[in-house]
């Protein structure tokens, strides 16, 4: 997959994870691209694990392997940074 590619299923899959797990999350759109991004890369490697393809291009496929990634990221963040409050 070309760059361009990973950048755009990333940001969809960013999103579209954001939505799902709610809270405050890292950066705004920048962040959702980064998580996406890094979501996409985690769902290839849970998808190849599971005998599946990853994400192969721009198709619903690499969408919903880079949501599921992404939701398992920001499941992680959320759980290592926790609730911070201010004083």
């Amino acid at each position: 997959m070309s760059i361009l590619s990973w950048i755009i299923v990333g940001i969809i899959g960013g999103f579209l994870g954001k939505m799902v797990v709610k809270g405050e999350g890292p950066g705004g759109i920048l962040g959702d691209m980064i998580i996406g991004i890094i979501g996409a890369i985690i769902g290839g490697y849970i998808f190849n694990a599971l005998g599946h393809q990853g994400a192969t291009g721009i198709n619903i496929g690499s969408i919903i392997v880079a949501f599921i990634g992404s939701v398992v990221l920001l499941l992680i963040v959320r759980a290592v940074t926790g609730r911070r409050t201010v004083a």
